[in-house]
């Protein structure tokens, strides 16, 4: 089934590259703030970067990239061992992708990383403002440790967790509108020994609800 998948975003990518190359034209991209404007402190919680080594960038490709780590005090001795937990955030934001390149899907990527998915779903959750997103919501496991996953493609506005679909509507909007960047969000966080799964799910869930508001400055509606 995977080998399947892969298959047909292959040839989603191929088909993508080819009217872009015969559109001809050049894609718009709307100005948008750099990624590490981010804000580094977000509801208690302070940042560490994580920098990616050339390596990694070289097989990501041309693009704009934010890994970062959120943590809150470790000294607080109000804080139970999952209310520790830090939450990575990883934006890989792509301006154009007229030369067939393409944002790494994390159903390829974190397989090839040694991690096995565990389960995987899609979920809803909303901002302030009552805007309702979707994202994948995984839950991986490598060895002893487990880690709840949340992604999802940011395009133009809209939050998409179908990897295909993602596909199909950079395809679609770079012919109607002349676009062809996106985003890709991912959101992850240890289910630490002795924890609920839902309570990790909660944690990257409200964590999300904090940033997609910032969103559209650094990844343009």
């Amino acid at each position: 089934m995977r080998s399947l998948r892969l298959w047909i975003v292959a040839g989603l990518m191929c088909f993508a590259a080819v009217v872009l190359h015969v559109r001809g034209d050049v894609d718009h991209a709307p100005d948008a703030r750099p990624l590490n404007e981010l804000p580094s402190t977000i509801n208690s919680r302070t940042s560490t970067d994580v920098p990616l080594d050339e390596e990694t960038l070289a097989i990501l490709g041309k693009g704009f990239y934010l890994n970062r780590v959120y943590s809150l005090d470790q000294a607080n001795p109000k804080l139970t061992a999952g209310q520790r937990a830090d939450i990575g955030l990883f934006i890989a934001y792509l301006p154009s992708q007229r030369s067939g390149q393409s944002i790494h899907s994390p159903q390829n990527c974190l397989p090839g990383a040694g991690w096995a998915i565990e389960s995987s779903q899609v979920t809803h959750f909303s901002d302030g403002d009552g805007k309702d997103y979707e994202a994948n919501d995984n839950l991986i496991s490598n060895g002893s440790s487990t880690q709840e996953v949340l992604y999802w493609y940011q395009l133009h506005g809209r939050s998409i967790a179908s990897d295909y679909r993602a596909k199909i509507d950079t395809l679609a909007d770079s012919i109607r509108e002349g676009r062809s960047d996106e985003a890709l969000v991912r959101i992850i966080t240890q289910v630490v020994p002795g924890e609920d799964r839902d309570a990790a799910r909660a944690r990257a869930i409200r964590f999300a609800q904090q940033i997609v508001a910032m969103l559209p400055a650094y990844v343009p509606n």
